[in-house]
This record gives C-alpha cells, sequence and structure tokens, in this order.
C-alpha cells in the first residue's frame, strides 16, 4: 500500500498545484528565487483531491490531537481547508489573520473560543515556517491552549525545523519536498538534471539564482 505523503504528492502534481520551472524561477514573497511553485488553492477546485486532502488532515489530527476542541486556519491560504476539516470533526473554526484589522473590531483573530480551549492549527504549506509560528504565537497570547500543527505540505527548510523547534511547536505534514521532487523524478514530470537542480535549491534556497 501506498503511503500517504507519496500519495497526497501524486496528487499535487496531478492537479498541477506544484509548479517546476527551472528556466523561469518563480519570485516568493520573500524574494527568494524558487524552481518551484506550490499553490495549495487548487486543491479547493479539485472536488475529489479536496476531499482527499480534508479527509486526510481529519485522520492526522484525529491521531495526533484526540482532544482538539478547536480548529484554527492561517490567514488566507489554510482558512477554506481549515473550515473544511473543522466541519468534518464537528469543531467550531477560527482563523488568525496576519496582523489586526486596521478597521471594524481591529481584530486578529476571527471567531470565538473559550480561554484555554486545545487548538490545533491548519496551514496550507510550510515555508520558513514564520506565518504559521506568528499565528501559533497570537492564539497563545490569546490564552489557546495550542496543541500542535498540520500542513498540507512543507519544503523541509532547516530554517523552518530549528523556528518550530525553538517555539515548541509540534508540526506534522501531509507530505514533503523530499517525497514531491522524488515523485516527480519517478513520474516524469522532471528530467535528472532538473532534478539535481531542485536538490541544490533547497539546500541554500535563500542565495539560488543570484
Amino acid at each position: 500500500m501506498e503511503s500517504a505523503e507519496k500519495i497526497v504528492a501524486q496528487k499535487l502534481l496531478e492537479i498541477e498545484a506544484v509548479q517546476l520551472n527551472i528556466e523561469k524561477p518563480f519570485v516568493w514573497a520573500s524574494g527568494w528565487l524558487s524552481p518551484i511553485y506550490c499553490d495549495n488553492r487548487k486543491i479547493l477546485s479539485v472536488p475529489e483531491v479536496r476531499s482527499f486532502i480534508r479527509d486526510t488532515l481529519c485522520k492526522l489530527i484525529t491521531h495526533n490531537y484526540p482532544s482538539a476542541e478547536v480548529i484554527a486556519g492561517v490567514a488566507t491560504g489554510a482558512i477554506a481547508m481549515g473550515a473544511l476539516v473543522a466541519d468534518k470533526l464537528g469543531k467550531p473554526f477560527i482563523y488568525v489573520r496576519p496582523r489586526r484589522k486596521d478597521h471594524g473590531t481591529g481584530a486578529q483573530i476571527e471567531g470565538s473560543f473559550e480561554p484555554e480551549s486545545k487548538v490545533v492549527v491548519v496551514e496550507d504549506l510550510i515555508s520558513t515556517g514564520h506565518s504559521a509560528l506568528s499565528a501559533s504565537d497570537c492564539l497563545k497570547k490569546s490564552c489557546a491552549n495550542v496543541l500542535g500543527m498540520v500542513a498540507i505540505f512543507s519544503y523541509n527548510f532547516d530554517i523552518a525545523r530549528r523556528a518550530f523547534e525553538k517555539s515548541n511547536c509540534e508540526l506534522h505534514t501531509l507530505t514533503n519536498y523530499d517525497t514531491l521532487i522524488r515523485e516527480a523524478a519517478e513520474n516524469n514530470y522532471v528530467n535528472k538534471e532538473q532534478l539535481d537542480t531542485l536538490k541544490i535549491w533547497r539546500l541554500t534556497p535563500n542565495t539560488w539564482g543570484r
């Protein structure tokens, strides 16, 4: 039987949620140049894949955090999937903005929960981990008991691993960069030369292509 992380990687490639372009690298918001771009929002447009990802995230949460009481999505990428997961699990849903609104209530956390509620954070992907951990910190400051975090995909950067360790935040993901590029190579999405480039990029993403 194929592992869940292998199947998820295959589905992301099949629906072109992951795009590979060695010749014309993508520019991330951080300014990094990248030969790969993962857009998990495309999952929402494919019902059968959307349901599979939702159900697999639910299993991940149920297995690792059986006492979870509230599901929190990280804005904006994980709001929809987080809400789908919360609905499937029958849990309250909230989401966390990157910063407070400059109008209305000025809230950073949308929705409500009781103090010390056991919260699991849902994120769509993990790169440096900055936005995900900022959301987790915001919840903790608002008296939430953050059990941990689940995400669809992680680039497995060392900078993210160190950040999660420092924050003492547990992370579980459905799939990851190593599995993804292995599946991409085995299914002829990339050739050997492109695969080598993808491996090199992951080691020094902040300086690659400069």
